[in-house]
């Protein structure tokens, strides 16, 4: 828009210029050419005066006159016999001068012509300084037009900017962002009704994201005291069936603690959003997988790593963001994978991202699970059924998303399930 205010207020400002500047300069060529004739047109008649009187003193004179206007201008006089004109008086421009011939008439009768020749290359040039003068001008007074109408167009536009600027933070989540309220009346308008509306926004889901928070903190505590009754009744319990209650009893209530602690974490993870940091990726991945090695080999299950890792490469994510994601996808390969199988950690570093991938080799997914597998509560199939408080995927997603990232499923070489997650690298990162 400040492009198309800019062109628009220097076309108009050629427009002006060619309609006054051109005429101008057409008007002043016109006139220096008709002078200039006039000038060379009058010398002509004069000479031509002295050739009609045809007395020897006229000629002398005639002689003098022609050799001082050699003398002292760029032209030269030719005089002609009668046989050498057709008796009109004419003027003629090209091949660089002006020629004018004028009859010389006694007594009704062509007796001879006078021919100036004026070399017309000081003329010329004159024409072209004033032609490139003007140009000059012009390109200056362009210039300025351009400038002014930069300055115009951001002035008047401003106030779009920042209702721009506004609506780019809030799309990134950012509930906060707030535009000014400056600007032509229009605008202002505007301005409020998007801060109106986004203030009503940001209230509701905060008062969901408090809720949601909320309730799961306060069932965390009773959930707790009754897997504790629980335990206590499967201690003291002695029939079979009725062990067998209890313990599915609290293997529900073990399944509810869980969704109710995964419904916390994801409430957090929607808070509002920290700034990002430049992190070591390598360090952060090699601390998550120290810690996850231990429980993958109680399964039998490798934790491996292709490459170095991304080496010194830094990455743009809140603190402990990446803790979260690494765990929640390690979890839910551990889940899939068989015994004596590897999951395989790897990254790729690009110029302005950095891809950290997961690989299993479990069952994998089809294309209609990848497409609901980031939806809340939605619990893929595991080794030993549906598991998990589905919510695990769906906190990753909400923590990359937070961070300028993305995350998703794709299918594993030789099988399995392939969790790629891209998050944006740092400037700083040493490669």
């Amino acid at each position: 828009m400040i492009r198309q205010l800019i062109v628009s207020y220097v076309l108009l400002v050629a427009v002006a210029l060619t309609a006054f500047t051109v005429p101008v300069a057409f008007t002043l060529t016109s006139q220096l050419r008709g002078d200039t004739e006039a000038s060379v047109r009058r010398e002509a008649n004069t000479m031509a005066l002295m050739l009609a009187q045809g007395d020897p003193a006229s000629r002398a004179a005639l002689n003098r006159l022609a050799t001082a206007y050699a003398d002292r201008t760029p032209g030269h006089v030719d005089v002609l016999p009668a046989s050498g004109t057709d008796g009109t008086d004419t003027a003629r421009w090209g091949d660089g001068a002006l020629r004018v011939t004028v009859p010389a008439i006694r007594d009704n009768h062509i007796v001879g012509a006078v021919r100036v020749t004026y070399p017309t290359s000081d003329l010329t040039a004159r024409l072209w300084r004033i032609w490139g003068f003007r140009a000059i001008l012009a390109v200056g007074v362009l210039a300025v037009a351009a400038g002014l109408g930069a300055l115009v167009a951001r002035r008047l536009t401003r106030p779009l900017r920042q209702l721009n600027e506004m609506a780019s933070r809030f799309g990134d989540g950012d509930l906060t962002a707030r535009s000014p309220v400056t600007g032509p009346p229009e605008t202002q308008r505007l301005a409020r009704t998007l801060n109106s509306g986004a203030e009503r926004l940001d209230t509701l889901i905060d008062s969901q994201r408090i809720f949601v928070a909320d309730a799961s903190h306060q069932l965390r505590t009773p959930l707790t005291a009754l897997r504790l009754s629980l335990d206590n009744i499967a201690d003291g319990v002695e029939d079979a069936f009725v062990r067998e209650d209890v313990d599915q009893a609290t293997a529900e209530v073990v399944r509810m603690s869980r969704l109710v602690n995964g419904l916390l974490v994801l409430a957090r993870a929607e808070a509002k959003v920290s700034a990002a940091e430049a992190l070591p990726l390598r360090e952060l991945v090699e601390n998550r997988l120290a810690v996850w090695r231990p429980a993958a080999e109680e399964r039998g299950v490798t934790i491996a790593q292709e490459g170095e890792l991304g080496g010194r490469s830094l990455v743009l994510a809140s603190p402990g963001h990446l803790d979260q994601v690494l765990d929640n996808i390690l979890s839910n390969a551990l889940e899939v994978s068989p015994d004596g199988s590897v999951i395989t950690v790897k990254v790729a570093v690009r110029p302005d991202e950095v891809v950290l991938s997961v690989l299993d080799q479990g069952p994998g997914m089809s294309d209609a699970e990848k497409a609901r597998a980031f939806d809340r509560f939605w619990r893929g199939q595991g080794l030993t059924g549906r598991s998990g408080s589905g919510l695990g995927l769906a906190i990753v997603k909400q923590l990359v998303a937070d961070d300028g990232g993305t995350v998703a499923l794709r299918d594993a070489p030789g099988g399995g399930l392939r969790v790629a997650v891209s998050l944006r690298a740092s400037p700083r990162s040493g490669g």
